[in-house]
C-alpha cells in the first residue's frame, strides 16, 4: 500500500465496514466515497472481510483478513491487523457504517488515531445484540465519535431517548440514490435472467437473514398459481428459504438469482411486475427507494420509517401492507396488479424520489459536516 506524503495532500476519508458484499450500506459508501472524490477528497475503504466473491468494490479497498474471524486467537489477529491499517492509512477523518464497523472499528479507531470519527447508524436496532447496543450506547455518550449520523427522522426520534451526550452528536443525512432505470425491455431483461417470459412476476432485493422475511413474500404465492418470485441477494437464510419453497410446492415458482452487482440492480428491476419489500424492520428501506424511484409498483411493510421514506411531497410513493401476514401481502400485491389509478398515483409520487434524495444533496451534507470538523479541500 502506497501513499502520498502527508506534505499538502487532499484530506483522506477513511469508510470502515463489516463485510464487503453488494448490500445497502455498502451500497451508500460506494455513493458517498464517489462523490467526495469527485470533490477533491483521497477516499479509502477499509472492511473487516470480504463475505461476497462478486463485490463489486470501490477503489481504494482494502481487507484486515480473508473471512470472519471465528476463534479467539484469529480475533486478536484481526484486530491487530485493523489497527495497523488504520494506522498505515492516516486518515484525517473516519466514517464506520453499520452496527460493527461503528463499535469495533470506531473502538480501534479511537485508539490509534486522532482523527474525528462520524459514526453511521444504518443498521435496525433488532440486527444488534445487547452487547453491541450497550457499546455503541457507550462510545456515543463518551465522546468516542465527533457525530452520529442516522438516515431518517423515524431513527431521530428513536435515538433522542438516548442521554444527552449521545443526542448531542445526532445528525440527520437522509440517503441518497442512484435511479436504477435500465434501456433493456421487460422480455430482454428477463431473458438476461433466466426468468419466465411471460409470468406474473414479483421481486425482491434483499440481504437474505430472517429480518427481511423473504419468507412472506415466498408463502404469498401460495393462493396464486399464476405469480412468480424472484429474489435477488445472498446471506444466511437461503438454504431455509429454498427448503420453504420445496415444502410449499412452490420449487418452479421461487427464483433465486443470487447477489447482483449494483450496475445490474435496473436491469433485474425491469424485470419486475411487483416489487415487493416485507421486511420487519429499516432504517431507510434503500431497496424499495430504488425499485419504486425506477417506477415499479411497490408494495412494503407497513413501518413508520417507511411510510416517512416512501412519500413525496406527503403523498405515499409505494402501497404500505401488513407484510407479517402473507395473505394481507399477496392482496396488496393483487391491487397493484388489477387498480390501474392506484398504480399511476403511486409512480407519479415515486417519481419525485429521486429529487428527494439525490446523491449530490447527500454527499454535500457530509462535505458540510466534515467542514465543521476543520476538514475540508
Amino acid at each position: 500500500m502506497t501513499l502520498p506524503s502527508d506534505h499538502r495532500r487532499q484530506p483522506r476519508v477513511l469508510f470502515i465496514q463489516t463485510q464487503g458484499e453488494n448490500a445497502g450500506a455498502q451500497e451508500i459508501t460506494r455513493l458517498v466515497g464517489a462523490g467526495l472524490t469527485a470533490r477533491g477528497f483521497d477516499v479509502h475503504h477499509l472492511f473487516f472481510y470480504r463475505k461476497s466473491a462478486h463485490f463489486n468494490e470501490p477503489p481504494n479497498t482494502l481487507y484486515c483478513t480473508p473471512g470472519r474471524p471465528k476463534n479467539p486467537i484469529a480475533a486478536m489477529r484481526f484486530l491487530a491487523t485493523l489497527g495497523q491499517r488504520i494506522r498505515q492509512l492516516r486518515p484525517d477523518v473516519i466514517l464506520p457504517f453499520q452496527h460493527y464497523g461503528n463499535t469495533v472499528g470506531g473502538a480501534v479507531a479511537r485508539l490509534v488515531s486522532a482523527a474525528p470519527i462520524i459514526a453511521n447508524q444504518v443498521s435496525p436496532k433488532a440486527t444488534m445484540n445487547p452487547m453491541v447496543r450497550a457499546v455503541d450506547f457507550a462510545l456515543g455518550n463518551l465522546a468516542f465519535f465527533k457525530s452520529i449520523v442516522v438516515n431518517s427522522h423515524d431513527m431521530l426520534v428513536d435515538y433522542s431517548r438516548y442521554p444527552a451526550p449521545y443526542r448531542s452528536r445526532l445528525r440527520y443525512i437522509p440517503h441518497g440514490f442512484e435511479c436504477k432505470r435500465t434501456t433493456l425491455s421487460k422480455q430482454e431483461a428477463r431473458h438476461a435472467f433466466n426468468l419466465p417470459p411471460d409470468a406474473i412476476l414479483l421481486g425482491c432485493v434483499a440481504r437474505l437473514h430472517p429480518i427481511k422475511r423473504i419468507d412472506k413474500a415466498i408463502q404469498a404465492l401460495v393462493d396464486h398459481p399464476e405469480w412468480h418470485l424472484a429474489v435477488a441477494g445472498q446471506g444466511p437464510e437461503e438454504a431455509n428459504l429454498k427448503r420453504l419453497a420445496e415444502q410449499l410446492g412452490l420449487g418452479k415458482r421461487v427464483h433465486f438469482i443470487g447477489e447482483i452487482a449494483p450496475e445490474r440492480i435496473g436491469d433485474f428491476l425491469a424485470c419486475l411486475d411487483v416489487f415487493v419489500f416485507p421486511s420487519e424492520s429499516e432504517t431507510f428501506g434503500l431497496a424499495a427507494v430504488e425499485a419504486a424511484g425506477a417506477g415499479i409498483p411497490t408494495a412494503v411493510t407497513d413501518l413508520a420509517v417507511l411510510r416517512e421514506v416512501l412519500s413525496y411531497n406527503g403523498e405515499p410513493a409505494a402501497l404500505f401492507v401488513d407484510a407479517a401476514d402473507p395473505r394481507q401481502l399477496a392482496a396488496g400485491v393483487a391491487r397493484l396488479l388489477t387498480d390501474d389509478v392506484l398504480r399511476e398515483t403511486l409512480q407519479r409520487s415515486a417519481a419525485g424520489l429521486t429529487v428527494r434524495y439525490s446523491i449530490d444533496a447527500m454527499t454535500d451534507a457530509y462535505v458540510r459536516l466534515m467542514a465543521e470538523m476543520g476538514v475540508s479541500t
